[in-house]
């Protein structure tokens, strides 16, 4: 049945055919999507699904042809409504009001779903359970949810259980602890990227605590979990949803939940030694971007505005930092993070799996294992970096409409390490500036990029006090960025990292 506020269409069962036949002169100018031949009560119609418009029309049978398609002709009788109209789609349940008329309705609908086995089944959720972040971004999401979502989900017939969070981490613990899971067909977060995160960690640690999983070992294979996560973007900056949906738009967002649309993510684990920290899906930023949120944190008064205030004032200070980092390339992989290829649903990129007989792939899967030494299959590279980023997404944002990498893949198991060694401050804004426009923001001598599988990275711990500074800099470690120009600043001895936009306490880390 199609909720339209106008018109109500019963389709026999809850099945779409494969095409029939060439629509006409509008339906082709919109981009036939699906064709099928549908009852309503007891007329057949042959229903028409274009990118704009959904039509349907009376038809009459007439003799059958030997491939066991019935040909039709074309009646008087024909209906349309826009899709941007359509409210809900819900199957029809068979209750004691069920007649004659629509028994032998979906007595025909059987038989003719035989002629037809290109069919498919939307899957859409009936039970949510949504946690709002009431702080986030604006302090906008509660408002968000109930005069944009929920008529959204009322109308399409879904029951949410709706919990307001009161605390940081309330979504995470409640999650790990408490929810009842098997009530549920997703989970929906409103907020920003920070709520987000709240979900992931607490959805993959209670599936791996179920399983009987250890977090804390590096090389832990993870249980995925059963449960989708829906985002309503209400932060700061949707980081996140920008770079899966494409805009950061509530009712768009609330849309793809209704209809049951999903895009499988990356996750990276963070470890440090043998110390599970944190997972991450979009940013890991050593340098400058985990030096804005160290500064902006002391800043949360002042909104989404302290992002502003610390960039620019990080990006003055101009500090570099020393470090080795040590990575495992990703091989056989169909796209690089240069290859111009943006990642989309259906991505070929995402989509190819090597199968285990690949005997490039076993080999590679070897490399993953290191010798002795720690060595084989690693590249190592050491020096002095102003920024170390992490993209498992392309990150993009409103800010930065391509991201920090623009081709960084959703779900093909790696991400993208972004190395920007030390450089004039000049050079370093052009970097910067390359995140807002088309050019390649890589095509800079002091800029590498590499999609990797796994990482390491050990700073150079040469810790001092600013009074040192000034009597002997040699010594403390803490050198010019520019030596030709003695005005710049000097770099302390370590940053910390933005994971999701959230600080880890330690330098030293392992992802995988």
């Amino acid at each position: 049945a199609l909720e339209t506020g106008s018109a109500c269409c019963y389709a026999g069962r809850n099945e779409v055919g494969a095409m029939t036949r060439p629509g006409d002169t509008e339906m082709e100018r919109h981009g036939r999507l699906l064709g099928s031949r549908l009852f309503e009560r007891h007329r057949q119609v042959e229903v028409v699904l274009s990118r704009g418009v959904l039509a349907w029309r009376e038809t009459e049978e007439s003799d059958r042809r030997s491939s066991g398609i019935g040909g039709v002709r074309e009646t008087a009788h024909s209906h349309a409504v826009q899709v941007c109209e359509i409210v809900a789609v819900r199957q029809t349940k068979d209750d004691d009001q069920d007649n004659t008329e629509t028994r032998r309705s979906r007595k025909k609908a059987k038989q003719l779903s035989k002629l037809y086995p290109h069919a498919f089944t939307a899957n859409r959720p009936k039970r949510l359970l949504v946690y709002i972040n009431p702080y986030g971004g604006k302090r906008r999401g509660k408002r968000i949810y109930e005069q944009k979502v929920a008529p959204l989900f009322r109308r399409a017939l879904i029951s949410a259980d709706v919990i307001v969070t009161q605390q940081a981490n309330h979504a995470r613990d409640h999650l790990k602890t408490e929810a009842n899971l098997d009530k549920y067909d997703g989970v929906v977060c409103v907020g920003g990227d920070g709520m987000f995160s709240e979900i992931l960690h607490g959805l993959v640690t209670r599936t791996q605590t179920d399983n009987g999983v250890d977090q804390n070992r590096p090389d832990a294979e993870l249980v995925p979990c059963s449960l989708h996560i829906g985002i309503i973007p209400a932060g700061s900056t949707d980081c996140i949803c920008f770079a899966t949906v494409g805009t950061n738009d509530p009712v768009t967002s609330a849309l793809h939940i209704i209809v049951g649309d999903s895009q499988p993510m990356d996750v990276c684990s963070v470890h440090h030694n043998d110390i599970f920290l944190k997972y991450c899906v979009s940013l890991l930023g050593y340098g400058f971007y985990g030096d804005v949120l160290t500064d902006s944190e002391k800043k949360r008064w002042l909104g989404p505005a302290r992002y502003d205030l610390s960039g620019v004032k990080t990006f003055l200070s101009h500090n570099y930092y020393e470090g080795s980092i040590s990575f495992l390339p990703a091989e056989n992989n169909m796209g690089t993070p240069r290859d111009k290829l943006q990642c989309r649903s259906g991505c070929c990129v995402c989509q190819y799996k090597p199968s285990s007989k690949d005997q490039q792939w076993e080999m590679s899967a070897k490399k993953e294992k290191p010798d002795e030494d720690g060595s084989s299959g690693w590249s190592v590279i050491q020096g002095e970096f102003i920024a170390i980023n992490a993209a498992s997404m392309s990150c993009a944002c409103p800010r930065s409409p391509k991201g920090l990498s623009p081709s960084a893949h959703l779900a093909d198991g790696t991400t993208d390490l972004i190395l920007v060694r030390k450089c004039s401050r000049l050079d370093f804004l052009r970097h910067l500036l390359r995140h807002t426009n088309k050019d390649d923001q890589f095509d800079h001598s002091f800029v590498e990029v590499h999609r990797v599988r796994k990482f390491r990275f050990q700073p150079h711990h040469e810790a001092s006090s600013l009074e040192d500074l000034s009597e002997s800099p040699k010594k403390t470690g803490f050198r010019p960025t520019c030596s030709a120009r003695p005005t710049c600043n000097y770099s302390a001895a370590h940053s910390s990292w933005n994971c999701d936009g959230e600080i880890l306490p330690h330098a030293a880390i392992q992802v995988r």
